[in-house]
C-alpha cells in the first residue's frame, strides 16, 4: 500500500510516520481489505489536532475518517478507532447482503461545477444574470448498486453520492436527509 502521510504547517517525523503506517496497515489487515493508497493529513485548529484519512481501495470504494484531540497521536488513534469501526460494518454489511464483488467498480468521468451564491438580491436569476462559477473541475461517478452506494456515501462520510445504478445504467442520487434516513433518487421512476 502507498503512504502518504503529510501535515499541514505541522512537522511529522519518522516516529509517526512509522507507527501510523503500522497502525493503518493492521487495521487493513484485520479486514483483509485491499487497499491501494492511503493518504493521512495531520493539521491544527486551535488547540486541538486533526487527524483526516482516506483509504482507497482496489473495489474503487473510499474509506474516510477524522479524528481530534490535544494530542497528536491520540488524534490518529481516533481516527483509526472510527476507520476500524466502518470498515468492520462494511465487511459486515458484504458478508450479510452482498456478494463479494468480483471485478472493480467501473467509473466515468464527469463535469463538476461549485457555483458562486448570490448574496444581494439585484444579481438574482429573476433579472436574467447567472451566477458566476467559482471552478469547474472533473469527477468520477462510479457504477454501483443502491446497497454499494448507500456503503460508500457512508464510507466516504459524504452527504450524499451521484451513482450510474449497474442495474440500468441510469444516473441515480443517494443522500442523508434531514431526519437521517437516506434518501434514492431514480429518474426513471419519476415519469
Amino acid at each position: 500500500m502507498r503512504y502518504q502521510i503529510s501535515g499541514k504547517q505541522i512537522d511529522v517525523g519518522d516516529a509517526l510516520t512509522t507507527h501510523v503506517k503500522t497502525e493503518l496497515g493492521g487495521v487493513m489487515e484485520k479486514y483483509s481489505q485491499r487497499p491501494t493508497d492511503a493518504t493521512v493529513i495531520f493539521s491544527r485548529n486551535a488547540h486541538e489536532m486533526i487527524c483526516d484519512a482516506v483509504v482507497h481501495l482496489s473495489t474503487g470504494l473510499n474509506v474516510q475518517a477524522k479524528g481530534a484531540s490535544t494530542e497528536i497521536y491520540a488524534a490518529f488513534e481516533q481516527c483509526k478507532e472510527r476507520m476500524d469501526k466502518q470498515l468492520r460494518r462494511y465487511k459486515r454489511r458484504l458478508k450479510d447482503h452482498h456478494k463479494d464483488r468480483v471485478e472493480p467498480v467501473a467509473f466515468e468521468q464527469a463535469g463538476m461545477y461549485v457555483l458562486a451564491a448570490d448574496e444581494d438580491d439585484e444579481e438574482s436569476p429573476e433579472n436574467g444574470l447567472q451566477p458566476v462559477i467559482i471552478a469547474e473541475m472533473e469527477t468520477r461517478v462510479p457504477t454501483l448498486s443502491v446497497g454499494e452506494a448507500v456503503m460508500q456515501m457512508e464510507l466516504a462520510g459524504s452527504p450524499l453520492l451521484v451513482f450510474r445504478n449497474e442495474k440500468h445504467g441510469g444516473v441515480n442520487v443517494v443522500h442523508r436527509r434531514d431526519d437521517g434516513n437516506v434518501g434514492w433518487i431514480d429518474p426513471r421512476n419519476l415519469v
